[in-house]
């Protein structure tokens, strides 16, 4: 990164910090739209209804190596402002699938604004590590962090408020079974023609973004020409085996996470702990998530190193993650909540960990790494796969044990293997 005055320093930063403002107010609304959807599209199973996750979050897996390729010709500042006009587009395509009732085309849209954050994940995550000193990178993710999470806090409250309170009576007949015929489709229309005006807005909101970005004093940079060459004898980007470890644990770490946010609303309703409570669930688990950051801005690296957090961190996030399945519901699902807090480090610690000395395989590692945001794609579906094999919710909670012990393992001593171990 070329040298820059404090003053440009924190420009950039608050810029990038408006970007993940973005992320978590497109992402974090999906906690509140699978329950939603579930009644307004007339969803019959927990997998029908978690494909809205499934859509919105496999497009990392499979568009982030195009959107590294992409941003590789274009540069990181114009790649972020295609990433935003996409990112409206699929907003936009909100409007023709609530006119027409269409799930399918409702999925189209979230893996299209899925598209979009693969590309703007790739051009965010390096600009942060990248603009400062490797040591502080975690207090910076964290800073972005808090930007992230606070806006995923208001997405849900918003969508509340505009979209299901107006909306609320109507859910419930229809849930209810109350209403047949004539007057349920005209139900039906109306419960999903509220979501056209917050998703009008929020794609011209984009779309504008997207110029004042571009247009901004942030410089631009190339990871793969201004990386140091390091290590030049590895032939491939999986020659890096703390890269290749590290993806798998963010992946893990992220599928625990979209498990404590986008199920939680459903399980506290069936434990009895959600009875008329719908918004909160989520907005407070990401509110201890927003505690979390704060802590990491605090502690890192004055306190403690980036490494101690992530040791610490994981192993409370194992304690909860046996604690979830074997406590009684009603006492499991504030388990999930103060799982925000732990949770809220870990992205902050692996990335660095994973993406350090990388040189030319900067950019491409960047991308990896984004791909691993899938999990909270896969993990949900696989969770609700077992949520109707078992027919309980709390159940399916097991899932999260085998990815929180993967999470220690790396966080002691994965991201340590510099070298893979010749037969």
């Amino acid at each position: 990164m070329p040298q820059t005055s404090k003053k440009q320093y924190y420009a950039s930063l608050a810029m990038l910090g408006c970007l993940f403002f973005v992320f978590g107010l497109v992402s974090w609304v999906n906690s509140i739209l699978v329950p939603y959807f579930k009644v307004a599209c007339e969803l019959k199973s927990e997998v029908q209804g978690y494909l809205a996750q499934f859509a919105f979050y496999i497009a990392y897996l499979v568009m982030t190596i195009p959107a590294s390729a992409l941003l590789s010709r274009t540069g990181y500042k114009k790649g972020a402002l295609i990433g935003l006009w996409i990112l409206a587009g699929g907003a936009l395509l909100f409007i023709p699938a609530a006119l027409s009732r269409t799930y399918n085309l409702f999925l189209l849209a979230l893996f299209t604004m899925g598209t979009a954050l693969a590309i703007l994940q790739t051009v965010a995550n390096p600009f942060v590590t990248i603009i400062g000193p490797i040591e502080s990178a975690a207090k910076r993710i964290s800073i972005m962090g808090i930007c992230n999470k606070f806006a995923g806090i208001l997405a849900p409250i918003l969508f509340s408020a505009i979209v299901i309170a107006p909306q609320k009576p109507r859910m419930d007949a229809i849930a209810a079974g109350t209403l047949t015929g004539a007057e349920k489709e005209a139900a039906l229309d109306a419960l999903l023609h509220g979501v056209i005006p917050p998703y009008l807005v929020l794609g011209v909101v984009l779309f504008l973004f997207g110029i004042l970005f571009y247009r901004s004093s942030l410089q631009d940079i190339n990871p793969a020409k201004n990386a140091p060459a390091t290590d030049e004898g590895r032939k491939s980007i999986f020659a890096y085996p703390y890269l290749v470890l590290g993806v798998l644990a963010l992946f893990c770490h992220l599928g625990t996470q979209a498990l404590s946010v986008n199920t939680i609303i459903g399980f506290a309703a069936e434990s009895g702990a959600g009875a008329g409570a719908i918004l909160p669930w989520s907005s407070l688990t990401l509110a201890c998530t927003l505690l979390g950051y704060f802590i990491g801005v605090l502690l890192i690296p004055k306190v403690l190193t980036q490494q101690q957090m992530l040791r610490i961190v994981t192993c409370v996030i194992l304690l909860l993650s046996v604690l979830v399945p074997l406590l009684p519901p009603d006492k499991a699902v504030w388990c999930l909540v103060l799982m925000g807090i732990p949770n809220s480090v870990v992205y902050a610690g692996i990335w660095p960990l994973a993406i350090h000395d990388l040189g030319k395989w900067t950019n491409l590692g960047s991308a990896i790494m984004v791909m691993a945001l899938c999990g909270s794609a896969i993990f949900p579906l696989v969770y609700a796969s077992i949520a109707d094999a078992s027919g309980s919710l709390h159940t399916a909670y097991w899932l999260l044990l085998p990815a929180a012990l993967y999470m220690v393992y790396y966080a002691f001593a994965g991201h340590k293997i510099n070298h893979w171990k010749k037969a």
